[in-house]
């Protein structure tokens, strides 16, 4: 599981060990602005290495209307996908392609 800890997130991890022990947590701290940290993944998405295996609606209208204008809502779903997807793709040894199911 994956938590930025931004604004107030380091409580997160407790949290969920407090549920469940077992459960790996990786916390992550933003130090770039959403659309940067997106960029690499959009890339993915060009040379087609990340899939959807349905449809999902909500996240797929955020990834089209998301502009970084200050106005907009935080993409919630779009930033978590951005995050799982970068932790992902860290691991050297990753030489996959990425499928959203």
């Amino acid at each position: 599981m994956v938590c930025e800890v931004n604004n107030g997130g380091d409580m997160v991890p407790q949290i969920i060990h407090n549920l469940d022990q077992t459960i790996n947590v990786k916390t992550v701290r933003a130090t770039r602005g959403k659309v940067l940290r997106a960029e690499p993944i959009a890339s993915l998405y060009s040379e087609n290495k990340v899939k959807h295996a349905k449809s999902f609606p909500k996240l797929e209208e955020q990834m089209l209307n998301y502009t970084g204008d200050k106005t907009q809502s935080s993409p919630d779903r779009l930033d978590a996908m951005v995050w799982g997807i970068t932790i992902l793709s860290e691991n050297k040894k990753t030489n996959f392609d990425f499928f959203i199911v």
